[in-house]
């Protein structure tokens, strides 16, 4: 992926302002892959053009970055293939595209996933050690929706929600059959629940409130751990860089 000049010194850590940046290339103190280059706005590829700064060669930085995404309605959670292209489909990388490195934005992953129509609280990272701590049921992390169905939501559903509700998925020659784990369910109107589960199946919201009758118009993440989304002044399709101690404090206390 191609990066401004620019951008990429303001990533490397050795300059204190963009003044500096603009000043190394203009007078003519940085080459990419041997030429030297007094155009702020070149792009190239850091994988395969090395930059160097007075006959010193840069690199962006290798730690792991994290970030804090309020997903927006539309956008799947992977990298587009050629039928998802071909079908128009937006993908939430792309959210990041413009703002990240190249080398950034080509390791970023999503700490599991949100439908394409579910909005709200999702962790962009860099760190695969973090997406499976996370994600791994073992831990039993626990995640918070906020879910508006069809209609009113029951007492028998609500029970059956806190004990366990039976699924089962036929697609093609494909057949699988559980119980969901018990997950915590309030009110805050009659078609309105919040949610909390620690077991992130495939479409789980939408299939438990399925196969009880109901069926699920939206669904909005609000948390994972103690870490909550409105604390964070971000609208939708916005994200924040966070750290790693922020995470571990609010999710894994």
């Amino acid at each position: 992926m191609k990066i401004r000049l620019h951008q990429f010194l303001s990533k490397c850590g050795i300059f204190t302002s963009k003044n500096e940046v603009k000043n190394a290339i203009w007078n003519g103190e940085v080459s990419v892959n041997g030429s030297t280059v007094k155009d702020i706005k070149f792009e190239f590829n850091p994988n395969t053009k090395p930059v160097t700064f007075k006959g010193k060669v840069l690199t962006l930085p290798t730690s792991d970055v994290y970030f804090l995404l309020n997903k927006p309605e539309g956008v799947i959670c992977s990298r587009l293939n050629a039928q998802e292209k071909e079908l128009k489909k937006k993908s939430v990388y792309e959210i990041f595209k413009n703002d990240v490195s190249s080398t950034v934005y080509e390791s970023l992953i999503t700490i599991g996933r949100l439908d394409e129509d579910t909005t709200g609280f999702l962790l962009v990272t860099t760190d695969g050690k973090l997406v499976d701590k996370i994600t791994n049921p073992k831990n039993h992390v626990s995640k918070k929706y906020l879910v508006e169905t069809e209609w009113g939501i029951t007492e028998d559903e609500i029970s059956k929600i806190k004990s366990g509700v039976k699924i089962e998925i036929s697609d093609n020659d494909y057949y699988e059959r559980y119980v969901s784990q018990p997950a915590n369910i309030t009110l805050d109107d009659e078609n309105i629940a919040v949610l909390t589960i620690q077991e992130g199946k495939k479409r789980q919201i939408r299939r438990m409130f399925s196969a009880l009758g109901n069926y699920v118009i939206s669904i909005h993440r609000l948390a994972i751990g103690e870490m909550v989304l409105s604390n964070y002044d971000l609208e939708e399709g916005e994200f924040q860089e966070v750290t790693l101690d922020e995470i571990n404090q609010y999710i894994f206390q």
